[in-house]
């Protein structure tokens, strides 16, 4: 059967229990049943001899059978049961609790990942709709045997499935499985450069994957290094090393999904180790690989999804600073895209270990969400000043089944080349694609292998051209500083302004009271007397306008001394506040020590552009880059402009908050000039004269009538 006969097959299952089961729920029974049925054919050969070790081993009374059982069944897994699919279904009478016997009598760490599926309801479900029988007959007649199917094959439409079961769900864009081109070009970027540090003889290497899936990203970056890379049983790339030990690791969350992953594995391999190398759970809070380190790292995380579940954990991890996982940062609680990424920054092996590459795709978000001193920058900040990020690659849109959104890979890793380090590459793949014939959700394009094997010669060739941009990390830094401008008011006793003071919040807090009964009471109606008295003062004014605040203060308590009205810290600014207007000819209002006073309503920022080098401070700690950009933009334009001194980066203690992103269209935009005018008038008389003729024939008159 190949892959369209299959995903035939499956969906007439589907058709099959429809009136039973809503859409969003067919993969409670095709999952599980594709998964029993593919152990089932794996299992045959071998099954009589299983049940024959397991009689002889009995009668010796031996304590644990499994490592004989597992010998005998050859692979790591078994199945004790005297059922297989033709046998349970000779007898239909008893399908449903035999059907239970025979999962339940799979080896224990089979066992586990069936459980994952939840079956026992849905076979209570079949049974009563009369539907177990047919199902399972459907399914006896399919062969779905490594040999018949193989992996890859069978992984596509473990996908497929999955993805139609979250479209009918009207799943989260993120809750998606990564399209085998987009894993083989991950698994190429990933590997590129290390051809020869594979090719030792005796290696043994680790890949790992927090957000595994089915699978996909394990094993077809091991397939790449044993096996090479095959279209339609064609190699077109020779294996980099077929005698490498190679190592799989993953962490799943979905239990569905995990239970697909690790029963793939298992049959995969006799020893089934890949396979025990699975673990289940949420990566971010429950990190079931913790103390490990790998050598290749791979993952497509969820997009835009919200880690409230595991702010906990997170935060609490966050706390304990670079010596947890997510010291650098934390991002906004609704997208833990980059928790993701730190999470595998961690798990690299240190330099003097050989250190680690990784493969991240992502969507925009992270390159640029998040202002200065925010959790997102800081952990740009961390990645670029660590000198780890190799390479960005943008790739088309529409590459996946549930998004057409724009996403970007990101190549990480503490080894780079001596050519490489202090410089990240930038490549633009967003035109390496090709239609594809069919669509497959929002899926309509593709990256062929000729057109990956391009995107791969950029990465290697790493040199600037219409594609690639190469930029020094600091690049993509800045230092944000706060410009103050001072702050400048007239003062004026009109009816209009003292109409104002009635809405300070100084003015009114002068009639509430925190005290209860006749207390509270009496400092209401006192505050209310009080309010009157300023009101009389102020109408008692000059109408004067006065464009100096230290003059139009002393004429005011002045005159609240000559009326014997005593005005708090607190009301006297709440009367100057109401009683003044911004005025650009006034003098500068200025603090008890003489400094100019700030302006809210001027205040602005600015991004200076960090120093490529050494940057050395004057004595107020202002970078000399700051203040040669602030000399330079700023002052020319606003003379009476100062920086604010008083804030400061966390980290370096200098004026102004570093901050970085990326900005990955802006290096690659191209300026298309509009069309001439007269151009366009042509056009529009063109069509004018179009629509003339049209409505001529409409109404039958003749060309201008």
């Amino acid at each position: 059967m190949n892959h369209s006969e299959i995903v035939s097959f499956l969906w007439g299952v589907a058709d099959l229990i429809r009136d039973t089961f809503k859409r969003g729920k067919y993969q409670d029974v095709i999952l599980p049943l594709t998964v029993l049925r593919r152990l089932d054919c794996v299992l045959a050969p071998t099954k009589e001899h299983v049940l024959e070790t397991q009689a002889k081993l009995k009668d010796k009374k031996l304590e644990n059978l499994d490592p004989q059982l597992r010998k005998a069944a050859g692979f790591a897994f078994y199945n004790t049961s005297r059922y297989d699919f033709d046998k349970l279904l000779a007898d239909a009478p008893h399908l449903a609790s035999n059907l239970r016997n025979y999962i339940a009598s799979f080896s224990p760490n089979m066992r586990e990942v069936l459980e994952k599926f939840e079956f026992d309801n849905t076979i209570s479900k079949l049974d009563e709709a009369g539907l177990l029988f047919q199902v399972l007959e459907r399914f006896k007649n399919v062969d779905l045997h490594p040999d018949k199917v193989d992996n890859p094959t069978m992984g596509t439409i473990f996908e497929e499935l999955i993805r139609k079961f979250n479209e009918a769900l009207n799943e989260n864009p993120g809750e998606h499985f990564t399209p085998r081109d987009v894993v083989h070009l991950m698994a190429d970027l990933l590997l590129a450069g290390d051809e020869e540090q594979i090719r030792r003889k005796g290696v043994v290497i680790t890949v790992y994957d927090p957000c595994c899936g089915s699978g996909g990203m394990l094993t077809i970056s091991k397939g790449h290094i044993l096996a090479g890379r095959r279209k339609n049983d064609t190699l077109i790339r020779e294996p980099i090393n077929p005698e490498a030990d190679i190592h799989l690791f993953g962490q799943e969350v979905n239990p569905e999904t995990f239970a697909v992953c690790k029963s793939d594995l298992f049959m995969k391999s006799t020893e089934g180790r890949d396979a025990e190398n699975i673990a289940f759970g949420t990566t971010l809070s429950n990190d079931r690989h913790a103390g490990r380190d790998f050598d290749y790292l791979i993952t497509n995380p969820p997009y835009g999804k919200d880690w409230k579940r595991d702010e906990e954990a997170v935060v609490a991890e966050h706390e304990r600073g670079l010596s947890g996982r997510f010291g650098p940062g934390l991002p906004r609680i609704s997208d833990g895209q980059l928790l993701f990424l730190l999470h595998m920054l961690a798990h690299m092996k240190e330099q003097k270990d050989g250190g680690s590459r990784l493969a991240i795709i992502m969507n925009g978000s992270p390159l640029f969400t998040g202002d200065a001193g925010s959790g997102e920058s800081e952990i740009r900040r961390f990645i670029l000043e660590s000198d780890w990020l190799e390479a960005l690659v943008a790739l088309p849109e529409q590459l996946f089944y549930n998004t057409g959104i724009a996403t970007y890979v990101w190549v990480l890793t503490n080894r780079k080349a001596p050519e490489r380090k202090g410089k990240v590459q930038l490549i633009d793949a967003t035109s390496f694609w090709s239609p594809m014939r069919k669509s497959l959700g929002d899926k309509r394009r593709e990256v062929p292998p000729k057109k990956a094997e391009e995107i791969l010669r950029l990465l290697r060739s790493f040199e600037e051209g219409e594609f690639v941009k190469i930029f020094p990390t600091t690049h993509f830094g800045f230092r944000k500083i706060t410009v103050e401008r001072p702050l400048k008011l007239n003062f004026q006793a009109s009816a209009e302004r003292i109409a104002r003071l009635e809405e300070e919040r100084g003015f009114q807090g002068l009639t509430q009271s925190k005290k209860k009964g006749e207390g509270g009471a009496k400092e209401e109606d006192d505050g209310r007397v009080f309010q009157k008295a300023i009101l009389v003062l102020l109408r008692y004014l000059q109408d004067t306008l006065y464009k100096d605040r230290e003059e139009f203060t002393a004429v005011l308590q002045g005159a609240a001394k000559k009326a014997n009205v005593k005005l708090p810290a607190h009301i006297l600014k709440a009367v100057l506040s109401a009683l003044s207007d911004r005025d650009e000819t006034a003098s500068i209002c200025r603090d008890t020590d003489g400094n100019p006073e700030p302006d809210p309503d001027l205040r602005d920022t600015e991004s200076v552009p960090l120093a490529d080098g050494a940057d050395p401070v004057d004595e107020r700690a202002v970078p000399a880059s700051v203040r040669a950009f602030f000399e330079r933009e700023v002052k020319p334009h606003v003379p009476d402009a100062w920086i604010h001194t008083s804030r400061r980066d966390a980290k370096d203690g200098h004026v102004g908050i570093i901050g970085y992103e990326i900005n990955f269209n802006r290096y690659f935009y191209k300026y298309t000039p509009p069309r001439p005018l007269e151009e366009i008038e042509a056009d529009i008389r063109a069509i004018e004269k179009d629509i003339i003729q049209m409505l001529a024939e409409i109404t039958g008159s003749k060309h201008g009538d």
